[in-house]
């Protein structure tokens, strides 16, 4: 349960506590027994961006099912409906008419806020145009890398410029149709510049093919990516993550498409029944899913969680908690979350593969290494990831960096301790706004 809020019907009124970021407010968890819950997840993050993004590039009417309409997703729709787009939202669904990849040159810069993806994948999109484009966020998002991207576009035809030559937004695009041909791509830092690439090869003059360079992170993410081209029609092949090639002369497809429950948002129901040795039953979480998010339903099972499985979905029920060795690289949003949980298990959790995770709405191996302090907890910052020593967590003010995934994850242990508060809690509005009021029906109290 959450204590002193008024976010959209649920219970008394919030107070305004920090002074770091604009209509910041804090709220305090109220310890449960044990979560006892059936939850029906919103539609995934990541296919509702690169679904909005196919559907726009599609000649015709596309309809998405069950999207998700949150601050991230919605950012991409804006952008899209400034490249010509119309993008309606009517009930549970989302309506496109597609541009048939011939993009306007809008008047104004497109503002993507702190969506690192939609910076990401739209400085790719914004190529297929003939104009320039102008491409900014806020002041972390200009603090997030995007010159890998940059300089894989340029072999492509494409003239892309990080505007303070910091190798991050603002980005300026001239555009004049994407070439295409051969290219090489680095996937350190993010696989998001490969899934950018990708989604505007097939609109190329020439067939595209894509080397990358060294190890790829966060895997899934591409998976997602081709899946939703090959259900608007696209075709492709590929060894392994090494290299794809896209033919040329291909069109999006207009369609209606159905987007699954988001796995990352699973993760915290999920994560709540194994901290408090409750029960959580998920009515639409795709254990087959691409999403890479969808399998730490089996790290809790490691952990000592029970997983059932039934026609009416997938139930969690929470054990008593040990540590584990995890490699976290193809579920690092999930990091945060599965530190959380790490805090109340016995023995000692080592998190490796996530170096990236520096790059994130926040330094997340930092920001979760801090909290955990607080909350009595000797987390130590690796230069791969992190290790938690299992304990016996206290309350505390828990600080979120404008990070959703920290708000959100840190939010569980105030269902098992005293005295836990958050703030800044709107910032989960990114890609959660209902978070606050499916948290009371985790806990029976809605």
């Amino acid at each position: 349960m959450v204590k002193n809020i008024n976010h959209r019907g649920t219970k008394t009124q919030r107070k305004a506590q920090s002074k770091e970021y604009n209509h910041s407010m804090t709220i305090e968890i109220i310890p449960v027994e044990r979560v006892e819950a059936t939850i029906t997840l919103p539609g995934s993050k990541s296919f509702t961006h690169r679904a909005l993004i196919a559907a726009s590039l599609a000649d015709g009417a596309s309809v998405l099912i069950n999207p998700l309409r949150a601050e991230d997703t919605l950012l991409t729709a804006s952008a899209l409906s400034q490249l010509g787009s119309s993008i309606n939202w009517p009930g549970a669904s989302c309506e496109v008419q597609g541009t048939g990849a011939k993009l306007q040159v809008p008047e104004k810069p497109i503002y993507l806020g702190d969506s690192g993806t939609s910076m990401r994948l739209l400085t790719a999109v914004v190529a297929l145009g003939h104009g320039r484009y102008r491409l900014l966020g806020s002041e972390r998002l200009s603090q997030r890398p995007i010159q890998d991207l940059l300089d894989a576009l340029t072999p492509l035809g494409v003239e892309a410029v990080s505007e303070a030559d910091t190798g991050c937004p603002p980005v300026t695009v001239n555009a004049r149709g994407l070439a295409g041909g051969p290219t090489r791509v680095a996937g350190r830092i993010s696989s998001q510049f490969l899934s950018a690439l990708l989604l505007i090869a097939p609109l190329a003059h020439k067939d595209v093919e894509i080397t990358v360079i060294g190890e790829l992170v966060s895997r899934p993410y591409v998976d997602i990516t081709l899946e939703v081209m090959s259900a608007f029609g696209i075709a492709y092949s590929r060894q392994d993550y090494l290299f794809f090639r896209v033919p040329a002369g291909q069109r999006y497809q207009a369609r209606t498409y159905e987007i699954e429950g988001d796995a990352s948002s699973a993760s915290y129901f999920l994560g709540a029944a194994a901290i408090t040795a409750g029960r959580v039953q998920l009515t639409n979480l795709n254990t087959n899913s691409c999403q890479g998010d969808s399998r730490f339903v089996h790290i809790l099972e490691q952990m000592g969680c029970k997983v059932e499985h039934s026609a009416k979905g997938m139930v969690l029920q929470g054990k008593p908690l040990k540590g584990l060795t995890v490699d976290m690289s193809d579920m690092p949003d999930l990091v945060p979350t599965l530190a959380v949980v790490a805090a109340f298990a016995q023995g000692k959790t080592v998190i490796t593969g996530v170096a990236h995770l520096r790059h994130k709405e926040s330094n997340r191996l930092e920001a979760v290494t801090s909290e955990l302090h607080k909350l009595g907890i000797a987390a130590q910052e690796t230069p791969e990831g992190l290790t938690i020593p299992g304990g016996h967590p206290h309350g505390t003010t828990i600080e979120t960096y404008n990070d959703h995934r920290i708000a959100m994850s840190f939010a569980l242990a105030g269902l098992k301790i005293p005295g836990l508060v958050i703030t800044n809690e709107q910032c989960v509005a990114k890609s959660f706004p209902e978070f606050w009021e499916y948290f009371d029906i985790l806990t029976g109290r809605r």
